[in-house]
């Protein structure tokens, strides 16, 4: 079955210190899953990516995994993907990723996930794609990178236009529909949402 719309997460390969993020990883690959979804991502099976990847996978839905040679062994690449893409570098990864992707989100993560986020981001502000962007923030964790970024603004280094492009939310179970719908898809509906 073809999947409704494409979202890709970008996200910790280490668990974090706070169970709250592995359950944000777990809600959001299980909503991705109900709805008809793809979940791209990283293609690693440790830590906030392989939850995501085995809830998506668990709920019915496909997962594409894009992964290095050269991290294969180090991030454990996930075998039970969907599809497992194998590519020789981290900037083939990053684009296969956003090409097969409808919408971004981050979740907690290190600075791997930072890089990944602020990338799509600036090249979404170029005008190199139109995908919407999006940032869960799970206990926290995201406040004082938000603040940070708010600073930008008042400093003239970032315009308000730019903020608006990120949609940080605290609530997967807002923000994955709200990325589907700007993307201009539709989430097969259930009757128990997040």
């Amino acid at each position: 079955m073809n999947p409704n719309f494409s979202i890709c997460v970008y996200c910790g390969s280490r668990p974090g210190a706070q169970a709250a993020y592995t359950e944000a990883a777990q809600q959001v690959g299980d909503w991705i899953g109900r709805h008809g979804g793809q979940l791209v991502y990283g293609g690693g099976r440790n830590g906030l990516m392989g939850v995501v990847a085995q809830a998506t996978l668990a709920a019915g839905g496909r997962v594409v995994g894009v992964i290095p040679q050269a991290l294969v062994d180090k991030e454990a690449a996930n075998h039970d993907c969907t599809e497992l893409h194998v590519v020789q570098t981290m900037h083939e990864r990053k684009r296969l990723m956003a090409e097969r992707a409808d919408a971004f989100v981050a979740l907690p993560g290190g600075i791997g996930t930072f890089e990944e986020l602020f990338e799509v981001w600036t090249w979404q502000q170029l005008g190199y794609h139109n995908k919407p962007l999006g940032l869960l923030n799970v206990a926290g964790y995201y406040d004082g990178l938000m603040d940070f970024l708010r600073s930008a603004v008042a400093q003239g280094f970032m315009s308000d236009w730019q903020m608006d492009m990120l949609k940080a939310s605290t609530q997967a179970g807002s923000l994955l529909p709200d990325l589907v719908q700007a993307a201009g898809l539709s989430a097969r509906a259930q009757l128990d949402d997040i």
